[in-house]
Protein backbone atom coordinates (compact mmCIF):
# COMPACT_ATOMS: atom_id res chain seq x y z
CA UNK A 1 0.00 0.00 0.00
CA UNK A 2 0.95 3.95 -0.55
CA UNK A 3 2.23 6.29 2.10
CA UNK A 4 -1.63 7.50 1.94
CA UNK A 5 -2.82 4.49 3.04
CA UNK A 6 -3.56 5.53 6.86
CA UNK A 7 -5.95 7.88 4.57
CA UNK A 8 -9.68 8.01 4.98
CA UNK A 9 -11.64 5.72 2.86
CA UNK A 10 -14.35 7.46 1.62
CA UNK A 11 -17.32 4.95 1.05
CA UNK A 12 -20.05 6.47 -1.19
CA UNK A 13 -23.93 4.99 -1.75
CA UNK A 14 -26.86 6.18 -3.54
CA UNK A 15 -28.96 8.31 -1.37
CA UNK A 16 -31.59 5.82 -0.51
CA UNK A 17 -32.15 3.37 2.44
CA UNK A 18 -31.38 -0.05 1.10
CA UNK A 19 -28.34 1.47 -0.61
CA UNK A 20 -27.15 2.76 3.35
CA UNK A 21 -28.32 -0.89 4.62
CA UNK A 22 -25.58 -2.30 2.32
CA UNK A 23 -22.95 0.60 2.62
CA UNK A 24 -23.24 -0.07 6.07
CA UNK A 25 -21.85 -3.53 5.85
CA UNK A 26 -19.28 -3.07 3.44
CA UNK A 27 -17.63 0.02 5.63
CA UNK A 28 -18.22 -2.38 8.87
CA UNK A 29 -15.47 -4.97 6.76
CA UNK A 30 -13.40 -1.84 6.17
CA UNK A 31 -13.15 -0.74 9.20
CA UNK A 32 -12.60 -4.38 10.97
CA UNK A 33 -9.44 -4.20 8.76
CA UNK A 34 -8.07 -0.84 10.28
CA UNK A 35 -9.29 1.36 7.58
CA UNK A 36 -11.17 4.63 8.82
CA UNK A 37 -14.35 5.08 6.77
CA UNK A 38 -15.88 8.45 5.85
CA UNK A 39 -19.56 8.04 3.94
CA UNK A 40 -20.67 9.82 0.97
CA UNK A 41 -24.02 10.31 -0.02
CA UNK A 42 -25.71 11.40 -3.42
CA UNK A 43 -28.34 11.05 -6.35
CA UNK A 44 -27.43 7.78 -8.50
CA UNK A 45 -25.48 10.32 -11.74
CA UNK A 46 -24.02 12.69 -8.94
CA UNK A 47 -22.51 9.46 -6.98
CA UNK A 48 -21.02 7.97 -10.08
CA UNK A 49 -20.02 11.53 -10.78
CA UNK A 50 -17.92 11.30 -7.68
CA UNK A 51 -16.15 7.53 -8.49
CA UNK A 52 -15.61 8.89 -11.80
CA UNK A 53 -13.67 12.14 -10.42
CA UNK A 54 -12.03 10.69 -7.75
CA UNK A 55 -14.17 12.07 -4.91
CA UNK A 56 -15.64 8.50 -3.97
CA UNK A 57 -12.74 5.73 -3.08
CA UNK A 58 -15.91 2.93 -3.15
CA UNK A 59 -19.26 2.76 -4.39
CA UNK A 60 -21.58 0.04 -2.75
CA UNK A 61 -23.43 -0.76 -5.02
CA UNK A 62 -23.45 -0.34 -8.99
CA UNK A 63 -26.50 -2.31 -10.31
CA UNK A 64 -25.33 -3.20 -13.41
CA UNK A 65 -26.22 -4.14 -16.49
CA UNK A 66 -29.54 -2.33 -16.67
CA UNK A 67 -30.17 0.13 -13.79
CA UNK A 68 -26.49 1.55 -13.10
CA UNK A 69 -24.72 0.50 -16.58
CA UNK A 70 -24.46 3.41 -18.57
CA UNK A 71 -23.41 5.89 -15.50
CA UNK A 72 -20.12 3.32 -15.00
CA UNK A 73 -19.58 3.07 -18.89
CA UNK A 74 -17.31 6.26 -19.48
CA UNK A 75 -14.88 4.54 -17.02
CA UNK A 76 -15.06 1.14 -16.66
CA UNK A 77 -11.38 0.78 -17.11
CA UNK A 78 -10.51 2.78 -14.16
CA UNK A 79 -12.42 0.77 -11.66
CA UNK A 80 -12.39 -2.38 -10.44
CA UNK A 81 -15.95 -3.99 -10.34
CA UNK A 82 -16.10 -7.00 -7.11
CA UNK A 83 -18.59 -9.52 -7.11
CA UNK A 84 -22.05 -8.88 -6.27
CA UNK A 85 -23.19 -8.79 -2.45
CA UNK A 86 -26.87 -9.53 -3.87
CA UNK A 87 -29.01 -9.29 -7.15
CA UNK A 88 -31.86 -6.59 -7.31
CA UNK A 89 -34.24 -6.30 -9.93
CA UNK A 90 -37.24 -3.64 -10.47
CA UNK A 91 -40.68 -4.44 -10.17
CA UNK A 92 -44.30 -2.95 -10.17
CA UNK A 93 -46.22 -4.01 -7.15
CA UNK A 94 -49.35 -3.49 -5.56
CA UNK A 95 -51.04 -3.99 -1.99
CA UNK A 96 -51.39 -7.63 -1.12
CA UNK A 97 -55.72 -7.06 -1.03
CA UNK A 98 -56.21 -6.14 -4.28
CA UNK A 99 -57.11 -9.34 -5.61
CA UNK A 100 -54.37 -11.36 -7.71
CA UNK A 101 -56.92 -12.94 -9.86
CA UNK A 102 -58.69 -8.98 -11.08
CA UNK A 103 -55.11 -7.61 -11.14
CA UNK A 104 -52.07 -10.17 -12.32
CA UNK A 105 -50.14 -8.59 -14.71
CA UNK A 106 -48.88 -4.61 -15.69
CA UNK A 107 -51.81 -4.65 -18.50
CA UNK A 108 -54.81 -5.50 -16.24
CA UNK A 109 -54.32 -1.64 -14.56
CA UNK A 110 -56.00 -0.42 -18.05
CA UNK A 111 -59.17 -2.80 -18.12
CA UNK A 112 -62.40 -1.26 -17.84
CA UNK A 113 -63.70 -1.20 -14.27
CA UNK A 114 -59.97 -2.43 -13.04
CA UNK A 115 -58.40 1.35 -14.15
CA UNK A 116 -61.95 3.31 -12.60
CA UNK A 117 -61.08 1.65 -9.03
CA UNK A 118 -57.38 2.15 -9.00
CA UNK A 119 -55.55 5.62 -7.89
CA UNK A 120 -54.05 6.21 -11.68
CA UNK A 121 -51.36 8.40 -9.75
CA UNK A 122 -48.46 6.43 -10.04
CA UNK A 123 -45.30 7.88 -7.48
CA UNK A 124 -41.50 6.99 -7.88
CA UNK A 125 -38.26 8.04 -6.31
CA UNK A 126 -35.99 10.01 -7.97
CA UNK A 127 -35.58 10.33 -11.98
CA UNK A 128 -31.99 9.04 -11.78
CA UNK A 129 -33.06 5.20 -10.87
CA UNK A 130 -33.96 2.56 -13.02
CA UNK A 131 -37.21 2.21 -11.74
CA UNK A 132 -38.27 5.53 -12.70
CA UNK A 133 -36.82 5.36 -16.22
CA UNK A 134 -38.50 1.97 -16.90
CA UNK A 135 -41.68 2.99 -15.41
CA UNK A 136 -42.08 6.58 -17.31
CA UNK A 137 -41.43 4.16 -20.11
CA UNK A 138 -44.19 1.79 -19.19
CA UNK A 139 -47.34 3.94 -18.91
CA UNK A 140 -47.53 4.83 -22.89
CA UNK A 141 -45.95 1.11 -23.71
CA UNK A 142 -49.09 -0.37 -22.01
CA UNK A 143 -51.25 2.18 -23.21
CA UNK A 144 -51.86 3.11 -18.80
CA UNK A 145 -52.07 6.59 -20.35
CA UNK A 146 -54.81 6.51 -22.04
CA UNK A 147 -56.85 5.03 -19.24
CA UNK A 148 -55.58 8.34 -17.31
CA UNK A 149 -52.44 7.00 -15.51
CA UNK A 150 -49.25 9.54 -14.89
CA UNK A 151 -45.87 8.45 -13.33
CA UNK A 152 -44.18 11.45 -11.22
CA UNK A 153 -40.85 10.82 -9.94
CA UNK A 154 -40.32 12.31 -6.02
CA UNK A 155 -38.02 11.25 -3.34
CA UNK A 156 -37.83 8.69 -0.87
CA UNK A 157 -39.76 10.20 2.21
CA UNK A 158 -42.32 11.23 0.44
CA UNK A 159 -42.63 7.24 -1.52
CA UNK A 160 -42.50 5.45 1.69
CA UNK A 161 -45.10 8.10 3.10
CA UNK A 162 -47.20 7.41 -0.09
CA UNK A 163 -47.14 3.56 0.21
CA UNK A 164 -47.89 3.67 3.81
CA UNK A 165 -50.95 6.24 3.58
CA UNK A 166 -52.35 4.14 1.31
CA UNK A 167 -52.09 0.67 2.51
CA UNK A 168 -53.64 2.23 5.69
CA UNK A 169 -56.25 3.62 3.65
CA UNK A 170 -56.71 -0.15 1.82
CA UNK A 171 -56.56 1.99 -1.40
CA UNK A 172 -56.21 0.15 -4.55
CA UNK A 173 -52.76 1.62 -6.19
CA UNK A 174 -49.35 -0.14 -7.86
CA UNK A 175 -46.16 1.23 -6.86
CA UNK A 176 -42.72 0.80 -9.25
CA UNK A 177 -40.82 -0.90 -6.80
CA UNK A 178 -37.61 -2.61 -6.64
CA UNK A 179 -36.11 -5.38 -4.27
CA UNK A 180 -34.32 -5.21 -1.69
CA UNK A 181 -36.42 -2.96 -0.32
CA UNK A 182 -37.92 -2.69 3.18
CA UNK A 183 -41.37 -2.21 2.07
CA UNK A 184 -41.48 -5.58 0.02
CA UNK A 185 -40.72 -7.35 3.83
CA UNK A 186 -43.19 -4.73 5.74
CA UNK A 187 -46.34 -4.46 4.14
CA UNK A 188 -46.46 -7.60 1.86
CA UNK A 189 -46.46 -6.43 -1.49
CA UNK A 190 -47.26 -8.09 -4.78
CA UNK A 191 -45.37 -8.11 -7.67
CA UNK A 192 -47.25 -7.96 -11.01
CA UNK A 193 -45.93 -9.82 -14.19
CA UNK A 194 -44.60 -7.76 -16.61
CA UNK A 195 -45.12 -9.31 -20.47
CA UNK A 196 -43.22 -6.35 -22.16
CA UNK A 197 -39.65 -7.22 -20.09
CA UNK A 198 -39.71 -3.47 -19.87
CA UNK A 199 -38.37 -3.67 -16.29
CA UNK A 200 -34.94 -4.42 -17.05
CA UNK A 201 -32.87 -7.72 -16.21
CA UNK A 202 -32.08 -8.77 -12.67
CA UNK A 203 -28.92 -7.20 -12.22
CA UNK A 204 -26.12 -8.17 -9.86
CA UNK A 205 -25.57 -5.29 -7.04
CA UNK A 206 -21.34 -4.99 -7.59
CA UNK A 207 -19.27 -2.48 -4.69
CA UNK A 208 -17.02 -0.57 -6.99
CA UNK A 209 -13.68 0.33 -6.57
CA UNK A 210 -11.49 3.22 -8.28
CA UNK A 211 -7.95 1.62 -9.29
CA UNK A 212 -6.34 4.25 -7.70
CA UNK A 213 -7.81 3.74 -4.40
CA UNK A 214 -7.13 -0.17 -4.03
CA UNK A 215 -3.41 1.01 -3.38
CA UNK A 216 -4.99 2.40 -0.15
CA UNK A 217 -7.09 -0.44 0.95
CA UNK A 218 -5.97 -3.43 2.67
CA UNK A 219 -5.84 -6.37 0.05
CA UNK A 220 -7.48 -8.80 2.59
CA UNK A 221 -10.68 -5.93 2.49
CA UNK A 222 -11.05 -6.04 -0.49
CA UNK A 223 -10.75 -9.60 -0.71
CA UNK A 224 -13.66 -10.14 2.47
CA UNK A 225 -15.74 -7.84 0.55
CA UNK A 226 -15.88 -9.29 -2.92
CA UNK A 227 -16.68 -12.56 -1.11
CA UNK A 228 -19.55 -10.79 0.79
CA UNK A 229 -23.12 -11.88 0.07
CA UNK A 230 -25.47 -10.33 1.70
CA UNK A 231 -28.93 -11.77 -0.43
CA UNK A 232 -31.93 -9.30 -1.39
CA UNK A 233 -33.15 -10.93 1.89
CA UNK A 234 -30.51 -10.24 3.96
CA UNK A 235 -30.43 -6.41 2.51
CA UNK A 236 -34.10 -6.10 3.34
CA UNK A 237 -33.58 -7.16 6.89
CA UNK A 238 -30.83 -4.74 7.20
CA UNK A 239 -33.36 -2.07 5.75
CA UNK A 240 -35.96 -3.15 8.09
CA UNK A 241 -34.21 -2.67 10.94
CA UNK A 242 -33.43 0.80 9.52
CA UNK A 243 -37.02 1.57 8.61
CA UNK A 244 -39.34 -0.16 11.00
CA UNK A 245 -36.54 -1.02 13.97
CA UNK A 246 -35.23 3.06 14.33
CA UNK A 247 -31.38 1.60 13.87
CA UNK A 248 -28.82 3.50 12.32
CA UNK A 249 -27.53 1.81 9.53
CA UNK A 250 -24.09 0.71 11.14
CA UNK A 251 -26.25 -0.49 14.01
CA UNK A 252 -28.26 -2.29 11.79
CA UNK A 253 -25.24 -3.53 9.95
CA UNK A 254 -23.79 -4.71 13.18
CA UNK A 255 -27.11 -6.18 14.57
CA UNK A 256 -27.08 -8.24 10.42
CA UNK A 257 -23.17 -9.14 11.29
CA UNK A 258 -23.57 -10.38 14.63
CA UNK A 259 -26.73 -12.73 13.31
CA UNK A 260 -25.57 -14.16 10.05
CA UNK A 261 -21.74 -13.29 9.47
CA UNK A 262 -19.55 -13.69 12.85
CA UNK A 263 -17.02 -15.19 11.11
CA UNK A 264 -17.33 -12.32 8.51
CA UNK A 265 -15.00 -10.04 10.58
CA UNK A 266 -11.44 -10.52 11.78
Amino acid sequence: MSAAASDPIIVGNIALSFHRAAAGVARRVLESHGHQVKSVEAKHEELFDLLRNGDVDALVSAWLPSSHGEYLSGYRDRVRVLRPHYQPYCVWAVPPYVPVDEVGEVSDLARPGIAEHMTRAIDGINPGAGISRFSATMVGAYGLDRAGYTFAPGDEEGFTARVDRGIAAREWFVIPLWRPQYLNRHHRLRRLEEPKGLLGTVDDACPVIGLEALDRIRPEAVSRLDALRLGNDGVEEIDTLINVGGLSPLQAADRYLADHHSGLLP
